[in-house]
């Protein structure tokens, strides 16, 4: 958690200790995009019919539908985050199988599940010089975990961001064979 440092701080003719906190401030920077990114999804989820969100897209010349680009997003974030927590880079592939989270319920279910994965690793976060530190990535190679979070974040917003495409195209194509 949070180590809390005293500061000296002048004040008239006397000092004053007061506490302070280590600077988080990037990490509060990644927690607010990572926490709109988690938002957006279950909006999407809770907003999108069943049909469209777990309809098949390959007339569209994609073969995933809109909840698999959400469970990848997801997944991203779950893998990076998991593996800061207990340095295992599991992919979450096999228990994000359309079979498994085949209602719009057990995928808002598994959204909160991957929330507070993400949530427990950057609780492991003191302050933002923490973000410096290096570890070792799924590929082997040492990264800062700064500069992983941020591809995570990227990753993850690259496929809620082909969601909301794919949605935005069968919809169009829905109204349009609604009104021709």
């Amino acid at each position: 958690m949070t180590e809390i440092v005293p500061a000296t701080v002048l004040s008239m003719d006397e000092v004053v200790s007061v506490p302070t906190h280590p600077e988080r401030i990037v990490i509060e920077s990644f927690d607010t995009e990572f926490e709109r990114l988690h938002e957006r999804s279950c909006q999407l989820i809770e907003t999108t019919p069943a049909e469209i969100l777990f309809g098949d897209s390959h007339a569209i010349g994609d073969s995933a539908s809109v909840v698999v680009f959400i469970q990848r997003s997801a997944g991203v974030v779950e893998q990076t985050c998991g593996g800061i927590t207990s340095n295992l880079w599991d992919d979450p592939f096999e228990w994000t199988l359309p079979e498994t989270l085949s209602t719009s319920a057990r995928v808002r279910e598994y959204l909160s599940e991957v929330e507070e994965t993400r949530k427990h690793a950057f609780a492991c976060f003191a302050g933002d010089m923490d973000l410096l530190k290096k570890i070792a990535a799924p590929s082997g190679e040492m990264r800062p975990l700064m500069s992983l979070l941020l591809d995570t974040l990227v990753r993850a917003l690259g496929f809620q961001g082909r969601a909301l495409a794919l949605l935005a195209t069968v919809s169009q194509r829905l109204l349009a064979d609604c009104h021709p």
